[in-house]
């Protein structure tokens, strides 16, 4: 079988390697015939040397689909022809997260990833697929929309009526747009262009804040919730955002630090000012995962896709989502 291996940093360190496919499943085990992929800014890094070269050939992509072809002795929970994507943690199955378990995540760390034609893997290490999703579109879900999902729920419920702040159209703040809207939540969102403010109205998002008009943008959420700011902010920037992030939040709100493109944080006084809850997120389990796609199934709700690409070309994937002009998932067919 073909897979995509890391022989040195940078994307030119991207290689296709011929190796056996995976035997017989053992007790407990399946084989997952990979479909689709997706790209998260966390194979940025894994690309770069930040995570995983310590593993020589390191398998890359924490996201990915596909279809069980054969299983092991004892696998209950699923069979051969169901459609699954694979979690981003390998053994987190629920509760709470401990020092125990393996946080490195699929696809850097030295747990390998998902951009390969075949994948054996525990049972607890896939999630049934919503019947209405492709492979391509199921192939995003378990950083990004798990991430949104556990930012919004799985520490203080997001109830009807909340304000929701969320930054940009990347794929964790386009799925917090669209699930905030399932919990009917009223969704600000800030991005940089009239194309993507337009598209995060299309998708539910209530106001848009067009941050490089208006740079001081915690100061127009104050102005649009009377003075109060938001019950939960999804914060993507890390060092270049969260300062205003908090300042954006109610008295008692919550922000949720999803991720750092802009560098690590330093915490400001906002947090005892304001009685502010600001909580770090590690994806979410294999619990989490199965929450949300009840939510998406019975809702219809369809990830946007920015372009999906062969699998030959997944350098230039990796490439595409660098250049930061994408508006959604960036997938890679495998199948």
């Amino acid at each position: 079988m073909k897979r995509y291996v890391l022989t040195a940093a940078g994307i030119d360190g991207l290689k296709i390697e011929n190796v056996a496919e995976p035997g017989r499943p053992g007790h407990g085990q399946v084989l997952v015939k990979m479909r689709a992929a997706s790209l998260n800014f966390r194979d940025l890094m894994v690309t770069s040397g930040i995570y995983g070269m310590d593993v020589p050939n390191q398998v890359i992509l924490s996201d990915g689909a596909g279809e069980v072809v054969a299983v092991g002795d004892g696998v209950s929970r699923v069979k051969s022809g169901d459609r699954v994507a694979l979690t981003f943690h390998i053994d987190w199955i629920g509760g709470q997260l401990t020092p125990a378990h393996n946080v490195g995540g699929r696809g850097g760390a030295g747990n390998d990833g998902a951009l390969q034609e075949y994948a054996l893997v525990s049972q607890n290490e896939v999630a049934i697929l919503p019947a209405h999703l492709s492979f391509e579109e199921g192939a995003t879900l378990p950083c990004a929309a798990v991430t949104a999902w556990t930012a919004l729920s799985a520490y203080g419920a997001t109830r009807p009526g909340d304000v929701v702040l969320t930054q940009g159209t990347g794929g964790v703040s386009l799925f917090a747009v669209q699930l905030a809207k399932l919990f009917g939540a009223r969704v600000i969102a800030t991005s940089s262009s009239t194309e993507k403010l337009e598209r995060l109205k299309a998708l539910g998002a209530d106001e848009v804040i067009d941050y490089t008009k208006t740079p001081d943008w915690h100061l127009a959420v104050l102005e649009m919730t009377g003075g109060n700011g938001a019950d939960v902010v999804v914060d993507v920037g890390g060092k270049g955002t969260l300062q205003k992030s908090l300042m954006s939040a109610r008295q008692g709100g919550r922000i949720s630090v999803v991720g750092l493109l802009a560098g690590m944080p330093e915490v400001g006084a906002e947090i005892l000012l304001r009685y502010l809850t600001v909580q770090g997120s590690r994806v979410g389990s294999l619990e989490h995962f199965e929450q949300m796609n009840r939510a998406i199934g019975f809702h219809q709700l369809r990830p946007v896709i920015d372009r999906v690409f062969a699998f030959d070309d997944a350098p230039a994937a990796l490439k595409h989502l660098q250049a930061q002009k994408h508006v959604g998932k960036v997938v890679i067919r495998i199948a």
